[in-house]
């Protein structure tokens, strides 16, 4: 599939980190579950924000690899509640590499939607608190 350079969001990302050698597999391109790891935690910042505490992954609703990711990529990863329950969120991630620093092109690699279920302190579900 060729890459399609875009404009990264124009948002504060929810998480940005550079994969390193161990992240990768034998072709050279950034292992999946590294990858899903990354987004759940980008996913789960929101979420904790959302329900003003402690959250639980309950669901990967939808989860789509774009373009393999490198080391030496930048990768950024936006995070945004586009549903709510009593007790859960659900948050879609869209994942952006930033290719060579040298040649700089931007590519979507990843999106995904998450659900997440708020929790109270001995881990049982909880009511979302009402938004300001």
């Amino acid at each position: 599939m060729p890459e399609i350079p875009v404009a990264l969001p124009d948002r504060q990302p929810a998480l940005r980190v550079m994969p390193l050698p161990a992240d990768v597999n034998h072709h050279g391109d950034v292992f999946g579950g590294w990858i899903m790891a990354q987004v759940d935690i980008a996913g789960a910042t929101v979420a904790m924000q959302r329900a003003r505490g402690r959250v639980a992954t309950v669901a990967v609703n939808s989860f789509l690899f774009k373009q393999p990711v490198s080391v030496g990529d930048v990768v950024s990863f936006y995070a945004e509640v586009v549903a709510r329950g009593r007790t859960s969120v659900t948050v879609n991630v869209e994942v952006y590499a930033e290719r060579h620093p040298s040649s700089p092109t931007t590519v979507k690699v990843t999106e995904a939607t998450l659900t997440y279920v708020a929790l109270d302190q001995h881990g049982a579900k909880r009511a979302l608190p009402d938004y300001p």
